[in-house]
């Protein structure tokens, strides 16, 4: 019979379609065979692979930092500067930036994710980032940290980044400057985590909270969840929805997590967490082996949420 295990060497064999993120010259480093997941549920957990490797958030920060911003500010506050409705443009677009409706659409991708740090409580880089990051922390139950050098490797390959700021400035959707909106953001994509990390942050969106310290509100983490099976998957989230079924945010490092509310999978059962790290990602961002895996996963396991 179908297990974990067989499904999880399945999925590994697909890391040879995709290729490391080489637009970052840091994660252009990165072993494209390399392929992990961890699987938690409040009284157990499954590892496999290599889950002690150590990779950045990238855009899963995402929804963390709408979280923090929006728990801050309220939800009709934020939605004056970012909107939560579903594009199918790539996660790095300027298209809409520049039409009639220039809002941001919503928080999973660049230009809303920056006007997100730019509206994280605190004046200085270092309190923005650190409201994150003590969120996160609160999760986890330990420490994190920044990786120096991918934070670096992104700030000077950011024209892009920066050019999308810029346009945010222009529009009057930041609260504060350019260049601070920037670093806290790549600042925040930079931080580093392993896959039992990410499958302890799934586990929080699966329990709304109930497996941590950190306070956030109901509508917050509700709102939370439904833009990432609307939009956590870059442009490829429709189908993922569609497919799969589950709540879901992925990152150009290869990193996933995806939410089951109630499911059984071998001795998890209930709320379930999963994290998945395979650097080996698809055109659009996303893991190529982790796709597999939560698709075969959802399928087996009658994990489809919808």
């Amino acid at each position: 019979m179908e297990n974990l295990q067989t499904i999880f060497e399945q999925a590994k064999e697909l890391t040879a379609k995709g290729k490391a993120a080489s637009y970052i010259p840091a994660l252009a480093q990165a072993d494209p065979a390399a392929f992990a997941v961890s699987l938690m549920s409040m009284d157990y957990q499954i590892e496999l692979g290599d889950c002690s490797k150590t990779f950045t958030l990238q855009s899963v920060v995402k929804v963390l930092s709408f979280m923090v911003a929006a728990n801050h500010h309220g939800i009709e506050e934020i939605l004056k500067y970012v909107d939560v409705e579903p594009t199918g443009d790539s996660f790095n677009s300027i298209v809409r930036l520049e039409s009639k409706n220039n809002k941001p659409f919503n928080p999973m991708i660049n230009a809303g994710a920056i006007t997100i740090a730019s509206l994280l409580p605190g004046k200085s880089m270092f309190e923005k980032v650190k409201s994150v990051t003590q969120f996160i922390e609160k999760i986890l139950g330990k420490q994190v940290y920044i990786n120096n050098e991918v934070y670096l490797s992104e700030y000077h390959s950011a024209d892009y980044n920066r050019a999308i700021t810029y346009i945010l400035q222009a529009n009057g959707f930041l609260k504060s400057d350019v260049e601070q909106s920037l670093q806290v953001y790549l600042q925040l994509c930079a931080i580093s985590v392993n896959t039992s990390d990410l499958a302890k942050i799934a586990l929080y969106f699966a329990t709304n909270g109930k497996n941590s310290d950190a306070v956030c509100s109901k509508e917050v983490i509700n709102i939370s969840k439904a833009l990432m099976l609307t939009c956590g998957m870059y442009n490829f989230s429709g189908k993922f929805a569609a497919f799969v079924g589950l709540p879901a945010k992925s990152g150009v490092s290869g990193a996933i997590i995806a939410i089951v509310k109630d499911g059984e999978m071998e001795h998890l059962k209930g709320p379930i967490g999963i994290g998945v790290y395979g650097p080996a990602i698809d055109e659009v961002g996303n893991s190529v082996a982790g796709i597999e895996f939560l698709a075969k996963c959802s399928k087996h396991y009658d994990l489809f949420c919808l």
